[in-house]
């Protein structure tokens, strides 16, 4: 059911399995009828205070069946280079961060995770570019695991608040 290694053939987010930051597998699956806002993360960059904003729009839409995931990665600027106990650290003591985050990864290249590969084929970026520009580039997933859209990095949080509640009243 979980295909980690050919994400052309999946049919929805909840076919992917992920490493939570404490390092144990988790299959996305578990979300299954949850709104995601899978977002790629970092502690040192200009956007960083959009976790500020992640957590906000958690905190307000989890009980109605938000749940945003993210997802370190030091691919920009390098400015993810901490282990995961640094992350988890950094992410709770500077913004309250409760949603939860994942092993560091790589959005683009050869080492691109799987479910990032999925999410960047599903909904391509500016003139149908697939690669991710820069951290906190969001994408929204319906409750049925299709990719619904793809936010820039410079889309704040309290921006999407529309588009989330129109998925979670459907």
């Amino acid at each position: 059911m979980i295909n980690t290694t050919n994400p052309a053939n999946t049919t929805s987010v909840f076919d992917f399995s992920v490493t939570r930051l404490a390092g144990t597998p988790l299959a996305l699956d578990c979300y299954r009828g949850k709104v995601l806002l899978i977002v790629n993360t970092a502690s040192h960059c200009g956007f960083t205070p959009q976790y500020q904003g992640l957590e906000k729009l958690f905190r307000q839409f989890k009980d109605a069946g938000l749940v945003v995931l993210g997802f370190p990665c030091n691919q920009f600027g390098h400015q993810e280079p901490g282990n995961a106990a640094d992350i988890g650290t950094f992410c709770e003591t500077n913004y309250g961060v409760s949603f939860p985050l994942f092993e560091k990864i790589e959005v683009n290249g050869q080492a691109t995770h799987p479910l990032y590969h999925y999410l960047k084929q599903q909904a391509p970026g500016l003139l149908g570019s697939t690669a991710i520009k820069w951290n906190f580039t969001k994408f929204l997933v319906d409750k049925h695991g299709a990719v619904i859209r793809r936010y820039s990095p410079l889309i704040k949080p309290e921006d999407l608040v529309s588009d989330v509640q129109q998925l979670l009243a459907e």
